[in-house]
């Protein structure tokens, strides 16, 4: 099976994870919506209702997500993983894959637990190369480090996701030791799969700036056709700043520049949607291939394993079997 038709067989994952994303945002304003108005009638003090209840909304949808989203996530990554190594899927993609996750991690805990052990080990990459540069230039290196690291990031998650698909793969291994597998198969064979990082982060951020911009756009205009909500908006930010005893920016001064940055928070929060729903999962099939293709010939040893296993106890605990 070719990439493309990969992913378009596994499309499906992406189109559900979007119509609850999009949901869980409608649901977000609504909150934020009610928060105010209820806040605004009570105390007059709606901006203050506003943030209250954006902080309570990003809270319990962010929770809603991780955990109702992860199926999705997790079952469109094991899919994949069967595409590009029996080079075949089933017709019922969707009802398969949940059920691969469903055997694979017994609870929920059991794939958070391993996903983030993983995520932090390839994140000292990051904090190793940033710290590197700082011993070596100085606010220069650090600066140009920190701007390197912005792109290990990028690929850290499309890592994080490939030694999951190998959780998959090894179906004989305990999860927790397959995952370990995953990371040392990276350790061994990091300059073949790190070779498409620069065209990884540079399609991302191709589609930041087109996508992106385009919802800027149409968010811009939709907010210039209500200003008077921005001006109040304003003013209120301008006596909390008062009451609060603290000295407001200038760019929330004045109701343009309000304007101008919540279009931009908006675009953002929807580029970061569309590009995880559809951008990111075709990049991901082919990261995925290079990926089993240098692992699947060449398991990693006990050895290998032990050495990654004993970077930190929390990935101990994954050798010893207790995740």
């Amino acid at each position: 099976m070719t990439n493309k038709e990969i992913y378009q067989k596994t499309l499906t994952f992406s189109l559900r994870r979007l119509l609850v994303d999009i949901l869980a945002f409608l649901v977000l304003g609504g909150i934020v919506t009610a928060g105010f108005f209820i806040a605004e009638k009570i105390s007059n003090k709606g901006l203050i209702g506003l943030f209250i209840a954006l902080i309570i909304g990003i809270i319990l949808i962010s929770l809603f997500l991780k955990y109702v989203g992860f199926r999705y996530k997790a079952g469109q990554i094991a899919m994949m993983t069967k595409g590009v190594t029996e080079d075949s899927l089933p017709d019922n993609v969707y009802e398969e894959g949940i059920k691969t996750v469903k055997e694979r991690f017994t609870t929920v805990l059991v794939f958070f637990a391993i996903t983030n052990a993983i995520k932090a080990l390839f994140q000292q990459l990051g904090r190793g190369l940033t710290s590197f540069g700082n011993k070596i230039g100085g606010d220069v290196g650090g600066g140009i480090a920190s701007t390197v690291n912005s792109g290990i990031q990028t690929v850290v998650g499309y890592l994080c996701d490939c030694c999951l698909g190998w959780v998959f793969f090894r179906k004989e291994q305990k999860a927790g030791r397959a995952a370990l597998e995953g990371a040392a198969v990276f350790f061994k064979h990091g300059k073949t799969l790190l070779r498409n990082a620069g065209r990884i982060f540079g399609m991302s951020m191709l589609f930041l700036i087109l996508v992106g911009g385009a919802f800027f756009g149409i968010l811009f205009g939709i907010f210039s056709m209500i200003p008077s909500a921005f001006t109040k908006l304003t003013e209120e930010l301008g006596e909390m700043a008062v009451r609060m005893e603290f000295e407001l920016p200038a760019a929330f001064q004045d109701p343009k520049m309000v304007i101008l940055i919540a279009a931009a928070i908006g675009a953002l929060i929807l580029w970061g949607i569309i590009h995880s729903a559809f951008v990111r999962p075709f990049i991901l099939v082919g990261v995925l291939r290079n990926y089993m293709e240098s692992g699947k010939n060449d398991i990693p040893t006990e050895q290998a394993v032990a050495e990654i296993g004993g970077r930190s106890s929390r990935l101990q605990r994954l050798l010893n079997g207790e995740m």
